[in-house]
């Protein structure tokens, strides 16, 4: 790791699932259940928290306040702070293991340390109906086919709408509060702050952070 990558205090990692009334959001931590589309197997502990570092954390708020104001719709929050040790562990799973494709270039999962996700800097995101139904979004959050990526064509109106509704919100959010977003083009649900701003941060393992922050289960 280069030294001099900065470190990320964990005091700027702001919990999501302290404010979800508030704010019009729901948490649902993907992989902190073993029925999660990816991997099929429970990476997380099962009483992890979902948290984002705290630039990226006011965007969502602010998104899901619009988006429900506005809307009647609420987002639903997949996954935060994806530590090393979890990208890890991901990589050692029976899934990946059948699918060797997924680490080729372009890659489907990171190398572990990269991206957004182990600095808190990476935020999934889908959206429900005020009865808590997850709308059509062209496919599942972490289906890894074609259909995922945000220039795919042949999605139907309500796909391509609900789609349109996220961007616009977090795109409005970005702008209201003065912070610079990037959607990721290969997933509709995925938003981080610009690699530029990332790739100047060391990634977090669970033993730089205190223990109820940690998303693994001690060994």
């Amino acid at each position: 790791m280069e030294e001099n990558l900065k470190t990320i205090p964990h005091e700027k990692l702001v919990c999501m699932n302290d404010d979800t009334q508030g704010c019009g959001y729901v948490i649902d931590l993907a992989y902190a259940r073993a029925d999660n589309l990816l991997l099929g197997e429970q990476i997380y502990r099962a009483d992890a928290k979902l948290w984002l570092h705290d630039e990226l954390a006011l965007v969502v708020k602010r998104a899901a306040q619009i988006c429900r104001d506005d809307y009647s719709i609420r987002f639903v929050l997949y996954d935060g702070l994806r530590t090393v040790d979890a990208q890890e562990k991901m990589l050692k799973t029976k899934r990946v293991a059948d699918n060797p494709q997924w680490l080729i270039e372009p890659r489907m999962l990171s190398v572990p340390g990269a991206g957004g996700h182990p600095r808190g800097m990476a935020v999934d995101i889908g959206l429900i109906d005020a009865d808590g139904v997850l709308l059509d979004m062209g496919c599942a959050f972490d289906d890894l086919s074609a259909v995922a990526h945000r220039h795919y064509a042949d999605l139907s109106e309500e796909a391509r709408r609900n789609r349109g509704v996220l961007d616009e919100c977090m795109m409005r959010a970005s702008v209201e509060v003065g912070i610079d977003i990037l959607p990721l083009p290969q997933e509709w649900w995925d938003y981080r702050l610009p690699v530029d701003v990332f790739n100047q941060y060391a990634p977090l393992r669970d033993a730089d952070l205190p223990p109820e922050m940690r998303m693994l289960s001690p060994d």
